[in-house]
């Protein structure tokens, strides 16, 4: 992986209200291991541009919980092939070129553990999309039809025990059980976490945050 750069969140903020002024609309990605920080980061930097931003996460193309018991993968939610890729690709299509009316995203519910359709609404006025996932540099098809599309593209790095940790404390919140969260963490997150991180030498920038944002 290229070093990171050691970048304060205003800095971030700064480098992003920069792109957005680029107009007329600019897709930001944010890729990372699991655990990283992404959204929280991107969900402060669309807090700081306001309402010439919107947030459209990858995790919204999460396959239904009934398909992902279908194909045998539910034990591994959140591995590479348990997303709709192909949707992804055709929604940052649509994302890009700027069409002339609201574009309708899904959005992730984890209270559900469910994406739910059409939840985020990009109206054509919106200057900055700011889109964060694991898997938004992957070399593989059609995952590498997304770096194409966006305008600039930064990996956010952290320290593996500490992203393992803030991983195990997520697992907890949402109901699994000491044992179950670190299993999991140390097992299918790291597991995601080993593909991921080569992909780092696609990114405009790999940054650290001097104080990693709370999960």
């Amino acid at each position: 992986m290229p070093p990171a750069r050691v970048l304060s969140l205003d800095e971030l903020i700064s480098r992003a209200v920069e792109l957005a002024e680029a107009g007329p609309r600019q897709l930001l990605g944010i890729a990372g291991a699991p655990g990283a920080g992404k959204s929280t980061l991107a969900e402060r930097i669309v807090a700081e541009v306001g309402s010439a931003a919107r947030l459209v996460p990858m995790d919204g193309f999460h396959l239904a919980q009934s398909q992902l018991v279908r194909l045998g993968r539910a034990d591994r939610k959140g591995a590479v092939d348990t997303f709709d890729a192909n949707g992804y690709v055709s929604l940052l299509r649509r994302l890009h070129r700027l069409e002339p009316t609201s574009v309708y995203a899904p959005e992730f519910r984890r209270e559900l553990e469910e994406p739910v359709a059409g939840a985020i609404e990009v109206p054509p006025s919106v200057q900055l999309v700011v889109t964060e996932g694991n898997y938004l540099l992957l070399p593989d098809f059609p995952w590498q039809e997304i770096r194409p599309l966006l305008h600039e593209a930064w990996f956010l790095d952290l320290d593996a025990k500490l992203r393992q940790r803030r991983l195990t404390a997520r697992h907890e919140a949402f109901g699994r059980s000491p044992e179950e969260a670190r299993a999991w963490a140390l097992g299918s997150d790291e597991s995601n976490a080993e593909l991921i991180t080569p992909t780092a030498d696609r990114a405009d920038l790999v940054v650290r945050l001097p104080e990693p944002p709370a999960p």
